[in-house]
């Protein structure tokens, strides 16, 4: 990796054939499950019991772009994310959809830390900031 290169968290998501909708290809809301999925795994990084993962979080905004039709495959599909942005209480994560020939979607989520107890967005702490900034 270069010193321009940003670090990117790797999920691979299977295409199903309960994904597919009548055009045969993988429909538009299962892609943002893909996002999803890829999102809960990458903030399952580290231990919140431990004190060195990541607080409750919620989705504030979410940007997709469908660059190719996503068709039915046996190879898994890399959700590659990354982070482009931290504030005081949000980040913004980046993603692809892709494989090695090319980009099926391109998206990005804005995340903000929350407070369960008081049902209220939250600032990020030291450690949320320290893991986030491994992928920035």
């Amino acid at each position: 990796m270069t010193p321009t290169e940003t670090k990117r968290y790797v999920h691979h998501a299977q295409v199903r054939y309960a994904d597919l909708d009548p055009q045969q290809h993988v429909n538009n809301v299962r892609m943002l499950t893909y996002l999803e999925d890829a999102r809960v795994s990458f903030l399952n990084l580290g231990s919140v019991a431990r004190g060195d993962g990541f607080g409750a979080m919620v989705v504030a905004r979410q940007e997709a772009d469908y660059v190719a039709p996503l068709l039915p495959r046996t190879d898994p599909v890399r959700v590659e994310l990354w982070v482009t942005q931290v504030r005081n209480a949000s980040c913004t994560l980046a993603y692809e959809i892709l494989d090695d020939e090319r980009v099926y979607l391109k998206a990005s989520t804005v995340l903000v830390g929350f407070d369960v107890a008081t049902q209220s967005a939250r600032r990020l702490n030291d450690t949320e900031r320290a893991l986030l900034a491994e992928y920035s």
